[in-house]
């Protein structure tokens, strides 16, 4: 039953909301009469109805059925008398809806995607184990940690509870309330035997309760990792049992604050130019610690500003005017009380484009003197009376051996990185999976974002790699926390490589993610648009991602030397393939065999080896003409960085090869063998690499390109499941991931 009112304006027809019901504005060519639309009533009663006095209305007067009254002169009861009348004969008549000029549309509401996709035919759990496998637990003990606690800001959105930073508060006000949850966590036992949890399985334990602390909030992932893996960290690996004993237990219950103060104003990456000098003096048995210039100043010292109350300062050691290189020293830089101690100053970073919950500083050092006992000595010490002693005699050797345990600071990065791909891919797939726009088809309901094959190809790709990418910073932690000393190169080169890979793939997944959600995205409570410069960071800290490549480059170009000057086959480093043949690539590639794990394979070992054959080529050439090594090195920087590339796309994809070999036949591995495929395939079509090299003809990258949209198609039914399989708490994504209509209703203002 329907109730229809007509009129007449110049041009226009104007909509109103009754109910669940819609109509309209839109021009017409000419003036004409306009239909209203209201729900059926149940039973008859009067419905006022107003028209609104518009300055383009051609006639005051509402028609029905040839029909007319004039409004505008009728007494009241006149116009209750012509409503009845309407009422009355609408009632008894019909008209056909096809000659309405408007037609009312249902108003867009929400669906969960659990109701409307298709059945998951893998287990979820056993997804989510292939990625965070021993350490679910520790994970899930952190998650509802924070969940329980009004210090996360809790809020109701949509009939869901969520939590995060406000991001309203000042700079000032982050950083308290990210102590404030630091002493939350402290107080609830998470740090409890921190550095007296041993092997293997207390390093993970270490790695997974810092890695949940980050998907709620990157300044608080930063502000304890700084404290517990960085100064933390100098005071395990570089000091020795004097140093474990004093300050082990101050450092577990926050009695001391500690922060790492290695970067300088003038140098960042190059950590031996670094020109903070200590002096021994060996009548008060004290190192002295000066700042002689404004570019020695240190410089982005987390936590520095506002709470540590120690650091560890990096410091080029002169002994006797000789420079024995960088070591590290423990110093004091406030008492108890907060107040900055004498021959110390300290200043504040100020406002950065994220991470302003990390109380960034600069320090200057004024001729400090602190105890001979604060050098960390696990590599070098200095006697009572001045004598330099180490048994590395070899300095390269020696900074190498300093600096080897730091490499923590980058499996954290990678891990940190790898979580917040989650974040922003669960809430933009889920979003995608509920938001429609446009009809293809007439009368036909609007299409889901994500059955779009343009939308399939932005977000399902970088789900895959993301796989990928969290099964190769797995392997990362594995062969640290196992590392040896024969070990410990291996570990540079992978974290160096799967750093860079990483945080390059979160933010390129961030950004994505944020254009794949429109205006949602802009959004700081559907945070894949504010992580963007949460996390901006992460592609220069612990090593430019650049650089790392370009380091990558010259350990494989050394390896590679090492074994030719040996006459020995090449061992390490994933390079054992350069032993065999040079793999052939089949000239006309097909679908089957861009799915093959033999295929995929070669052409990522053939990469590898070219590049790295150039590399070593190029160098000698360049050798031959008698330029040095560090120059050559310099200009050559596009090659290192595509031979980087090429030894991080290799290894991720062997990584996954190893994990699926763990999985048994059935419908989890096909979904595992549809996301390697995925990952090999991007890697195929986005890197231009294989077309520069001629890895790749012309068309067989066009045959790539269509694989590429094929696979997408055939992931869409899973893309629920894999984003579910992450493992991220509903209370860490953003309202649109979920009813995203009453989250916005007026109802939540």
């Amino acid at each position: 039953m329907v109730i229809k009112v007509l009129f007449s304006t110049n041009n226009w027809s104007w909509s109103y909301v009754f109910g669940p019901y819609r109509l309209q504005k839109r021009p017409y060519a000419t003036a004409t009469s306009t239909s209203f639309t209201f729900p059926s009533l149940p039973t008859l009663r009067l419905l006022k109805i107003r028209i609104p006095k518009f300055s383009a209305i051609s006639s005051r007067f509402l028609f029905f059925n040839s029909s007319s009254i004039d409004l505008s002169s009728s007494s009241p009861m006149d116009r209750v008398n012509f409503r009845t009348q309407v009422l009355t004969r609408h009632l008894n008549n019909h008209h056909n809806a096809t000659t309405d000029l408007l037609h009312t549309a249902p108003c867009v509401s929400y669906s969960p995607p659990e109701l409307s996709e298709p059945p998951l035919n893998f287990d979820t759990k056993l997804l989510r184990k292939l990625l965070d496998g021993q350490s679910i637990a520790d994970i899930d003990y952190m998650f509802n940690l924070m969940i329980q606690s009004n210090l996360f800001c809790p809020r109701e959105r949509g009939g869901k509870v969520f939590i995060s930073p406000d991001f309203n508060q000042s700079m000032e006000q982050q950083r308290e309330m990210t102590m404030r949850r630091l002493d939350y966590l402290r107080e609830h036992g998470v740090f409890d035997g921190w550095f007296s949890k041993k092997g293997p399985e207390g390093d993970l334990s270490r790695f997974a309760l810092a890695e949940s602390a980050s998907v709620f909030d990157h300044s608080l992932g930063i502000k304890l990792g700084v404290h517990f893996f960085l100064w933390g960290g100098a005071i395990r690996f570089m000091g020795t049992k004097r140093h474990h004993d004093k300050w082990y237990k101050p450092t577990e219950t926050y009695e001391v604050k500690g922060c790492f103060a290695m970067t300088e104003l003038g140098h960042g990456s190059n950590v031996r130019g670094i020109e903070t000098i200590t002096r021994y003096d060996p009548s008060t048995q004290e190192f002295i610690i000066s700042t002689p210039c404004e570019s020695a100043q240190k410089y982005w010292i987390g936590g520095a500003a506002n709470h540590a109350t120690h650091t560890v300062v990096f410091s080029q050691l002169e002994i006797n005017g000789v420079n024995q290189g960088v070591h590290a020293f423990i110093a004091q830089i406030r008492d108890s009380e907060g107040n900055i101690c004498p021959n110390v100053r300290i200043a504040d970073c100020g406002h950065k484009i994220g991470l302003n919950g990390v109380d960034n500083g600069r320090i200057w050092f004024d001729n400090l003197r602190i105890p001979r006992e604060n050098l960390l000595n696990s590599v070098a010490d200095v006697s009572p009376d001045g004598e330099y002693l180490s048994a590395i005699k070899d300095p390269d050797q020696r900074f190498a051996a300093f600096l080897a345990p730091l490499t923590s600071g980058r499996v954290t990065i990678a891990a940190s990185a790898i979580n917040t791909a989650k974040v922003g891919l669960a809430v933009a797939v889920r979003y995608s999976l509920t938001r429609r726009a446009f009809s293809i088809k007439a009368n036909e309901p609007e299409v889901l974002l994500l059955d779009y094959p343009s939308h399939q190809r932005r977000l399902l790709p970088l789900v895959a790699k993301t796989y990928a990418l969290n099964f190769a910073s797995n392997y990362l932690k594995m062969i640290y926390v196992k590392r040896t000393p024969e070990s410990i190169k291996t570990v540079h080169v992978v974290s160096s490589a799967l750093k860079a890979a990483l945080t390059w793939h979160c933010m390129r997944t961030l950004q994505e993610c944020r254009e794949a959600c429109g205006g949602q995205g802009l959004k700081t409570e559907n945070h894949v648009g504010h992580l963007k410069s949460e996390y901006d960071v992460q592609l220069t800290f612990e090593g430019d991602n650049n650089v790392l490549m370009q380091q990558i480059s010259k350990a494989l170009y050394a390896e590679f030397l090492s074994a030719k000057k040996r006459n020995k086959p090449i061992r390490g480093l994933g390079l054992e393939h350069l032993n065999n043949p040079a793999p052939v690539i089949p000239s006309h590639l097909t679908s089957s065999t861009l799915r093959t794990t033999q295929f995929q394979t070669d052409i990522f070992c053939l990469r590898e080896r070219d590049l790295l054959q150039r590399f070593v080529t190029e160098v000698s050439q360049h050798q031959a003409q008698g330029e040095s090594r560090e120059h050559i090195f310099t200009v050559m920087y596009q090659l290192a960085e595509d031979l980087g590339r090429a030894f991080a796309d290799r290894l991720v994809l062997q990584t996954f090869l190893d994990v699926e070999a763990t999985v048994p036949s059935g419908s989890l591995k096909d979904v595992l063998g549809l996301m390697r495929s995925m990952y090999s395939t991007i890697v195929l079509e986005e890197d231009s690499s294989f077309l520069r090299y001629g890895y790749l003809s012309v068309d067989n990258a066009a045959v790539v390109r269509k694989e590429v949209l094929k696979l997408c198609s055939e992931l869409r039914p899973h893309a629920l499941g894999l984003v579910s399989s992450f493992g991220i708490p509903d209370a860490f994504l953003g309202p649109i991931a979920f009813n995203w209509v009453d989250a916005n209703a007026w109802s939540s203002v």
